[in-house]
């Protein structure tokens, strides 16, 4: 077990996956503003890179893991114009939030969603083109299982791309993103989202989270080829991709 699975939002009672559902249930309707102004608005240039990695590939059906308000999913129906992409989450209140935004940008005739837990996808072997996610795959309950999941449904020589919150490794931004860290972002965010402990979960994960070289052992295990990784803004994000 990775450190970060055993991190849950609300306390050690019950299941991570269902305690992260309540969550981002709870936050939803703040999600979007918080995402974009604990980042000074930077998570935008970063799913733009990660949507960057899968164009040479131009895939025509794609999987967004864990899609919450669906960013990600309407950044590649935009930049890429596959031909369907399906947003999955186990929120309905993030989703819910998603479905207005693709409704509102007359993307509904790519972009659908569905519930689903990532852990035991409903999808068929070999489904899908490529598979996305972003900031997600920290609050998997099991992240050898995701993996393979996402492995599972891609067709072969499908490709995976991923951006996910990181710790810096250099100074002075290491210790200025510890600071931050722990001072105005689950401050700020328990202001704006009314919840005391959504935004140190985020916190605590992000410092828990296995990054850059390791990573790149977890996605060889669950069977991927062609693995590389790179660190963004300094260390703060981190982009993977990789191969079936």
């Amino acid at each position: 077990m990775y450190k970060q699975e055993q991190i849950k939002p609300y306390g050690q009672e019950g299941e991570k996956g269902q305690q992260v559902e309540s969550m981002f249930n709870a936050i939803a309707a703040s999600y979007d503003t918080l995402n974009h102004r604990l980042s000074w608005n930077i998570d935008k240039g970063w799913r733009r890179k990660a949507v960057e990695q899968l164009r040479p590939y131009a895939p025509h059906t794609i999987l967004d893991i864990a899609t919450g308000t669906g960013d990600f999913a309407i950044l590649l129906a935009q930049q890429l114009q596959p031909e369907t992409i399906v947003g999955t989450d186990i929120s309905e209140g993030m989703m819910n939030v998603g479905r207005e935004k693709v409704k509102r940008l007359q993307l509904d005739h790519i972009i659908s969603f569905a519930k689903e837990d990532c852990m035991q996808l409903s999808y068929d072997d070999n489904s899908f083109d490529a598979v996305t996610a972003a900031f997600a795959i920290r609050n998997f309950a099991s992240l050898d299982t995701g993996l393979k999941e996402m492995h599972r449904v891609l067709k072969t020589n499908g490709h995976l791309s991923i951006i996910e919150l990181t710790t810096p490794v250099h100074f002075p931004m290491k210790q200025l993103f510890a600071i931050y860290a722990h001072t105005v972002l689950p401050i700020y965010g328990r202001l704006i989202s009314k919840d005391k402990r959504a935004y140190q979960y985020l916190t605590d994960t992000i410092e828990a989270f296995p990054q850059g070289e390791t990573m790149m052992t977890i996605f060889k295990k669950a069977g991927f080829k062609e693995v590389r990784f790179k660190r963004l803004t300094m260390g703060i994000c981190t982009m993977y991709f990789a191969t079936k």
